[in-house]
C-alpha cells in the first residue's frame, strides 16, 4: 500500500514523489540558510527555514521541485522561505524544465515577519505567472494537515493545475482567522465537518478550483502530477482568459450568492444526496460528480 501523503513530512513526500535518486537539493540545510527575523525574535529555526527545494525527474520530465514543511511553523511563508521558492521558479526558466511541481501546504505567512513574507508571497505569485508565460506548466499538490491557505492559497490559483486529496483544504482565510474576525455565528472553526465540507478537497474538485481529486497516498499525487504536466496546453495569461475567469466569478457569485452551506451549493448543482456523496472515496466521488461539475463548468 502507497504511503500516506497526510502522514509523510516535505522531504518523504519529494522523495516517493519522483523518479527514484532523481532528486537534488538546492540550498539544503548543510547550508543553514535561516530567517534572520526569526532568530532575532529569540525563536526557533529551521536549517532550510520550511521549505525543500530543488531540481528532480517525474516520469522522466525534467522539473523543479519544491515542498512546504508543515511540521514547522505551519509551512508559513517568511523571507527566506518565499525567497527559495522565488529563486527555483526562476531558475526553471533559465533551464527551461518541462514543468514545475510545488507541495504546498501552509498556513500563509508568518507574523513574526509579516510585512517580508507578504513580499515574499507577492513575489512568488509574480514568479508563478512569469514561469507560465515562458510555456512553462505549474502544477500544485494539496494534501497536508496544515491546509493551503491564506498568500499560498492564491499562489495555488495563479497555478495551471491544483491535484487534491479529500484531507487537503484550499481557501483564502482559514476557519480561525474567519471566526477570530466575524464571530463563530459567521464560521465555527470546531465543526470540522463544516470546515472540510467548505475548503476540503471535494468541495474544491465540485466547484472547479482544483483539476483533479485523488485518494490520500503519495502515488495517486505521483500519478495525477504526471497527468497534469502531460496534458498541460497553452498557458491561459491572455487579457481574453483573465476576462473569462473574473465572468465565471461573478455568475458563481450570482448563482451561489445566497447559499448558507456548501450542501446548498452541491445540491444547486444537481446532487441528490450531498450529505451521502460526502462519505464516498475519492475515484468515486470523481465518477458520480463528474456530470454535475460538467455541467457546472458549462454554465460559469
Amino acid at each position: 500500500m502507497s504511503a500516506s501523503y497526510l502522514e509523510a513530512n516535505a522531504r518523504e513526500r519529494i522523495v516517493q514523489l519522483f523518479d527514484p535518486g532523481s532528486f537534488t537539493e538546492l540550498l539544503p540545510p548543510t547550508q543553514r540558510v535561516v530567517s534572520p527575523h526569526l532568530a532575532q525574535l529569540d525563536a526557533p529555526v529551521s536549517f532550510d527555514d520550511g521549505v525543500v527545494v530543488g531540481q528532480a525527474r517525474l516520469d522522466g520530465m525534467a522539473v523543479m521541485a519544491a515542498a512546504q514543511e508543515g511540521g514547522f511553523m505551519g509551512g508559513a511563508v517568511g523571507e527566506v522561505h518565499g525567497a527559495k521558492l522565488v529563486g527555483l521558479l526562476h531558475r526553471a526558466i533559465g533551464k527551461k524544465v518541462d514543468g514545475v511541481v510545488l507541495l504546498v501546504e501552509s498556513g500563509g505567512v508568518r507574523l513574526h515577519e509579516a510585512n517580508a513574507g507578504l513580499i515574499a508571497v507577492s513575489e512568488v505569485m509574480r514568479a508563478v505567472l512569469e514561469v507560465r508565460a515562458a510555456g512553462i506548466p505549474v502544477v500544485v499538490l494539496v494534501g497536508g494537515a496544515n491546509g493551503c491557505f491564506g498568500g499560498m492559497g492564491i499562489v495555488a490559483r495563479c497555478a495551471d493545475a491544483v491535484i487534491m486529496s479529500e484531507q487537503g483544504r484550499l481557501a483564502m482565510s482559514g476557519p480561525e482567522v474567519i471566526e477570530t474576525a466575524n464571530g463563530v455565528e459567521e464560521f465555527d472553526s470546531r465543526d470540522r465537518a463544516l470546515v472540510w465540507r467548505t475548503t476540503g478537497g471535494k468541495h474544491r474538485y465540485l466547484m472547479g478550483d482544483a483539476q483533479a481529486l485523488v485518494a490520500d497516498s503519495i502515488a495517486a499525487f505521483r500519478g495525477a502530477a504526471i497527468q497534469a504536466l502531460r496534458q498541460a496546453g497553452p498557458s491561459g495569461l491572455t487579457l481574453q482568459g483573465l476576462q473569462a475567469e473574473q465572468a465565471m466569478l461573478q455568475q458563481r457569485l450570482e448563482r451561489f450568492g445566497d447559499a448558507i452551506d456548501p450542501q446548498d451549493i452541491w445540491r444547486a448543482q444537481g446532487v441528490a444526496a450531498p450529505q451521502d456523496l460526502a462519505m464516498l472515496e475519492a475515484e468515486q466521488f470523481v465518477n458520480t460528480v463528474d456530470p454535475h461539475r460538467v455541467r457546472l463548468k458549462g454554465t460559469i
